[in-house]
């Protein structure tokens, strides 16, 4: 039985310059499509228009052509495709709601009934369901949110195969909640733009950091809903600083030196479980691709 095109792609938020951490996912993203003699694309999601830094998404293109990746066709600007994302939502009325809870209200309900604030993961504050059935007299809409499964229902349990981690199971209802789809600031959420634009552009294999893993069960459980395909999923690990967090923006993570890109692909490959020694970009590149092929293809 014959695999389909090998379509991938590296996702950046324009929040701000690549680092070590973004270089981990780009190169394994990219490491796997040259691999396997298929597409890179470059999407930038820049949905969040809010925390999108001016010149960020210049600065990144230009950074992955210093590295030495070249990517597939044009670039998937998100803030550009919001009619897409509306289709989509509208396709999911019967299974959505729209919630008046801030933030503070629903920290405050899973407290008052001794549940846990969060399960884990990328999920932050797990929704307790206060507008399941309806808003509250005097409560307007802020967000809209999808519903979920309830316990027991079969299709609750989302399970895929990791290329990386292996065998993954995620509880919707005790592990994710009602999910947002359309933010209280009015910007679609990660979510629903990433399913559509993978299902838009035909990719078929996602490969990313593990701090996105505990998205995947939602983005499974959309796609479902959404008749859409699921692309396979590798999640590789994520680099931390010194005190163990993730490294990031948010964390201090120092832009990547442009001109100087062997030491840090050196770095990343190592990251990677790839010990590759090389004197040129080039060359760094035709090895890393024969070492992660013999691997994963």
């Amino acid at each position: 039985m014959n695999r389909p095109r090998y379509v991938g792609r590296f996702a950046p938020s324009p929040s701000g310059p690549l680092h070590a951490g973004s270089l981990v996912a780009a190169m394994a993203s990219y490491l796997d499509a040259r691999a396997h003699g298929g597409q890179w694309l470059l999407r930038i999601e820049d949905v969040d228009e809010a925390r999108a830094v001016p010149g960020a998404a210049e600065e990144i293109r230009d950074c992955l052509l210093a590295f030495g990746m070249r990517w597939d066709g044009d670039v998937v600007w998100q803030s550009r495709r919001k009619k897409r994302y509306a289709a989509a939502f509208a396709r999911l009325e019967s299974h959505t709601f729209p919630c008046g809870c801030t933030r503070r209200e629903i920290a405050d309900s899973r407290l008052s009934t001794g549940l846990p604030l969060s399960a884990g993961g990328d999920s932050g504050l797990l929704y307790p369901g206060n507008c399941r059935n309806g808003l509250a007299e005097g409560k307007s809409a802020r967000a809209f949110r999808l519903r979920v499964p309830d316990p027991g229902q079969p299709d609750e349990l989302v399970c895929f195969d990791d290329r990386w981690q292996g065998r993954i199971c995620q509880h919707l209802a005790s592990e994710s909640g009602d999910f947002i789809l359309k933010r209280a600031d009015g910007f679609w959420a990660y979510q629903l733009a990433v399913v559509v634009d993978d299902a838009a552009q035909q990719v078929s294999d996602v490969v990313r950091g593990a701090d996105l893993i505990d998205s995947t069960a939602r983005q499974i459980h959309l796609q479902r809903l959404l008749g859409l395909p699921t692309p396979r999923y590798l999640h590789v690990p994520v680099v931390c600083n010194a005190e163990g967090e993730k490294l990031s923006k948010q964390t201090g993570a120092r832009a990547l030196d442009m001109s100087r890109p062997l030491p840090a692909l050196r770095q990343a490959a190592s990251t990677l479980r790839l010990e590759i020694d090389a004197a040129t970009v080039p060359s760094f590149w035709e090895k890393a691709t024969a070492a992660w092929g013999a691997r994963f293809v």
